[in-house]
């Protein structure tokens, strides 16, 4: 099956300023991509080279195996910035406007108020809305016409925890439901819970990208403490699949070869060779951690 979107060796610069370095990765359709990085590491340059707001100064892109074109793009959903709808209409009128500058139908717009959960607001007026019904009408903007893609630059940014938590099941809502989503993000455990694929950028250099499982590497491990550290640490090493142990503090790391066995089992091997637990947890390594591993390799 074609990639929703692939880019091959994609540059962008402003002056002596490279926002983007041969860049390259594919988005595979029904994913819920993510353009990962710091502010200024060029992940709204890179949305705007494939929404064609910039031109980009090398390499290529293709949407849907092909090379793009306006009627690609329109039928793209896509928050890059804000929408300006009047403060003095209504969600629906504000919606009814859109359409009619979109081309889409106003029959829609029943539709994508219901999926954004605004149907019950639908006649209040935009300023009444607090900042995630804001958004959620902005989302619901881009899903007029049903389009299979959406992209999202930055949809989380400057809500309260309450509305990044709106947006984020929203978001989950419509992958569920079929769509390719792309969108760009600092936040990155926020991206963690519901991307299935990451790129991350550093500097307009593309890092890593790949499945969030893969770009996380399975990292887990059991973090164990008990009585006597060192007693325990020699006998976990006798536990079958263990591939290292390390101290931290009054804990004990242990890593294995493959997957982490289950924990019981892991309890009832220390207790009958005497050792009694008074601290068992399992760990996963954050897609937060490992971009600040990654980025620190970079910048070293």
């Amino acid at each position: 099956m074609p990639s929703i979107l692939s880019l091959q060796n994609i540059s962008k610069s402003y002056g002596r300023i490279h926002a983007l370095k041969s860049v390259s990765f594919d988005v595979p359709p029904g994913s819920v991509f993510g353009i990962l990085g710091p502010n200024g590491s060029g992940k709204t340059t890179l949305l705007g080279v494939i929404m064609d707001v910039l031109k980009p100064g090398g390499g290529s892109f293709t949407w849907f195996d092909k090379a793009p074109s306006d009627l690609q793009r329109r039928s793209i959903g896509t928050l890059l910035e804000t929408p300006n709808f009047y403060h003095y209409l209504s969600g629906q009128r504000n919606l009814q406007i859109a359409a009619g500058i979109k081309e889409k139908p106003r029959e829609d717009i029943e539709r994508v108020m219901k999926l954004v959960r605004l149907y019950e607001r639908r006649h209040s007026k935009f300023q009444t809305y607090s900042l995630g019904m804001k958004q959620r009408l902005a989302i619901a903007s881009c899903l007029l016409g049903d389009p299979a893609v959406l992209v999202f630059d930055e949809p989380t940014n400057g809500l309260d925890p309450s509305g990044i938590a709106e947006i984020r099941e929203l978001i989950i809502e419509l992958a569920k439901a079929g769509k390719t989503i792309i969108l760009a993000s600092h936040l990155l455990s926020e991206v963690e819970k519901v991307c299935t694929h990451v790129a991350i950028l550093q500097q307009g250099v593309l890092i890593t990208s790949g499945s969030v499982q893969t770009v996380l590497s399975n990292e887990e491990w059991l973090e164990l403490s008990a009585g006597d550290i060192e007693n325990l640490k020699n006998v976990v090493k006798e536990f079958q699949g263990v591939s290292k142990t390390e101290s931290a503090g009054n804990t004990l790391l242990v890593f294995f070869e493959q997957a982490v066995p289950d924990a019981a089992t892991l309890n009832k091997f220390c207790f009958d060779r005497g050792i009694v637990l008074n601290h068992l947890r399992l760990c996963k390594k954050s897609l937060e951690s490992e971009f600040i591993t990654l980025t620190n390799n970079v910048s070293n």
